[in-house]
């Protein structure tokens, strides 16, 4: 059995199709509408002509005084001669004269003069001047009667005169096929301008069917809010084209957000410049809200583009982790070497019977790790923050740096968030290692004060170059490193998620110059702390 025959599926045929529908019906809809006030017209036309012939029968001299003859209306009358001459002059196809009783003094057909007109002669007979289409004894005719007067005003009759309506409906038929065929031209190059608009949109839409398109779209959209990555689509003029899920939550943006400009949604900073192109390359570096973004740009034939965010801060929390752990690794390793040689020494000394040599050396080697460790967690009470400052020291030691923590440092182990100031100390102490490692005299100062009931002052100071003064608020920007990068990943994202950690805590940094050179980085945390009990039973 066959199939049903329907509309075909692709977006051409339905588009071509619709449009030469529509061009089709216009054509005929407008070629109607022309057609019927061109037939009032020719009928209105056919009318005034027939009574201008009226008109200029009337004013004939000496026709009045014709009507009054006592001889009466004949078939070879002066009256009949006349209206012949004028009917035959103008075309008409009858010119009738009548009396003031509707007696006919001329006509075409001689055998009907004398008798009453077939019409009703009382309008124009009454002085009105009447144009119609009508019906008479010659048929169908535009008609047009005006009133004859003689020389005082007063009516002593009436012409009547008319044309054949069937010539009026030959000029209309004779129009037709001139009209029919600029129609036709009409609907050619419709049909041309469809072809091609449809052609257009075939390759535009891939040749796909109405279904396809809308299968992909929801295939889109579930895409686009079901990946893990971020998505942002950007018109041409820099605004908001779309937005998944992903990107609201990197971006800390909202759905209303969508529409508006980019610059405007962000704000100024590193990540609007990113974003909108002004920063340039792949897989670029920002910091956005604490979080670490790695941004890719695609820019798209409408001038807009289409950005994708992976959010990389656990990845890049790992990688500094991991350098710390290799840096602590290198540490053992060189510890091991050093152990090793001690324990030469004294295994040389117990051999050689110094017993109390032996014992005196194993007590200076044990002495200096125990001091340290115990002047920095007799300074520093939290035992998180104690252990981060105790294996930095023991780095910086291998590194040739002295890290010196300093006299006046005191902090009470009541901080709010241990894990975060570990990272901001962490940070800002790899820095000052970084920059003296190498210098002469290397070292690096921490210094660790509460301020306030709940805030804490961080110092550090290291001995190395520097920072220019120009370029102390370059140090705090995203990608932003004079360090070659590490194996894991790049430089330039730890004083930015520094700054990032103590703006979100309500806190300050600032870096100027030490006390003898070098850079000296200042962070005030001013909740840092919790309240101290003991102080709140003393007021009470």
């Amino acid at each position: 059995m066959p199939g049903r025959i329907g509309l075909p599926r692709r977006v051409f045929s339905q588009v071509l199709l619709m449009q030469l529908a529509i061009i089709t019906g216009v054509t005929a809809l407008v070629t109607g509408m022309f057609l019927a006030p061109l037939s009032a017209e020719f009928d209105d036309r056919a009318t005034q002509r027939a009574l201008a012939i009226a008109r200029s029968t009337t004013v004939q001299p000496g026709l009045p005084e014709l009507l009054r003859s006592p001889t009466g209306p004949s078939a070879d009358g002066p009256v009949q001669h006349r209206a012949e001459r004028v009917r035959q002059a103008t075309g008409a196809s009858y010119v009738v004269v009548m009396d003031t009783r509707g007696i006919r003094w001329s006509h075409p057909e001689r055998r009907r003069i004398g008798r009453r007109v077939s019409t009703d002669p009382a309008r124009a007979l009454a002085g009105h001047e009447v144009r119609h289409i009508d019906v008479g004894t010659l048929g169908r005719s535009a008609r047009g009667k005006v009133p004859l007067r003689d020389e005082t005003g007063r009516i002593v009759g009436a012409v009547s005169v008319g044309i054949a309506y069937d010539s009026v409906r030959e000029r209309l038929l004779g129009a037709v096929p001139e009209l029919l065929a600029h129609a036709g031209g009409a609907l050619g190059v419709g049909v041309l301008a469809a072809l091609l608009v449809s052609r257009r949109l075939q390759r535009q839409t891939h040749d796909l069917a109405f279904s396809d398109i809308s299968a992909l779209l929801a295939e889109r959209e579930a895409m686009l809010h079901g990946i893990r990555e971020g998505v942002v689509a950007l018109d041409g003029e820099g605004r908001i084209r779309l937005v998944n899920d992903e990107a609201q939550r990197l971006l800390d943006l909202r759905p209303q957000d969508s529409g508006r400009a980019l610059q405007d949604a962000l704000g100024a900073g590193r990540t609007a410049e990113v974003l909108t192109g002004r920063v340039t390359g792949w897989d670029l570096l920002t910091v956005r809200g604490g979080r670490v973004l790695v941004v890719n740009r695609m820019p798209t034939d409408d001038g807009g583009a289409v950005v994708t965010l992976r959010d990389r801060t656990e990845l890049e929390q790992l990688g500094r982790e991991l350098d710390s752990s290799r840096g602590l690794v290198d540490a053992l390793r060189a510890q091991d070497h050093e152990h090793a040689n001690r324990l030469h020494v004294l295994m040389g000394l117990l051999e050689l019977r110094l017993h109390d040599e032996a014992a005196e050396y194993l007590a200076e080697v044990v002495g200096v790790h125990r001091a340290t460790a115990e002047q920095i967690t007799g300074q520093v009470r939290d035992p998180q923050l104690a252990a981060l400052l105790v294996g930095k020291a023991t780095v910086a030691a291998e590194r040739d740096v002295l890290l010196r923590v300093s006299p006046g440092t005191l902090l009470p182990d009541r901080l709010v968030d241990s894990r975060e100031l570990v990272t901001v100390v962490g940070n800002v102490v790899d820095n000052a290692l970084d920059a003296a490692a190498g210098t002469h005299r290397a070292e690096v100062g921490v210094e660790l004060l509460p301020e306030g009931e709940t805030g804490v002052r961080l110092r550090v100071t290291d001995s190395g170059p520097g920072v220019p003064a120009t370029r102390r608020e370059q140090v705090f920007a995203e990608g932003w490193s004079t360090k070659p990068p590490p194996a894991h990943g790049r430089r330039g994202l730890g004083l930015a998620l520094v700054k990032r950690l103590v703006e979100r805590h309500g806190g300050t940094i600032r870096v100027g110059e030490a006390r003898g050179g070098g850079a000296e980085f200042t962070i005030a945390l001013p909740d840092a702390l919790a309240p101290d009990p003991e102080a709140a039973d003393r007021i009470t």
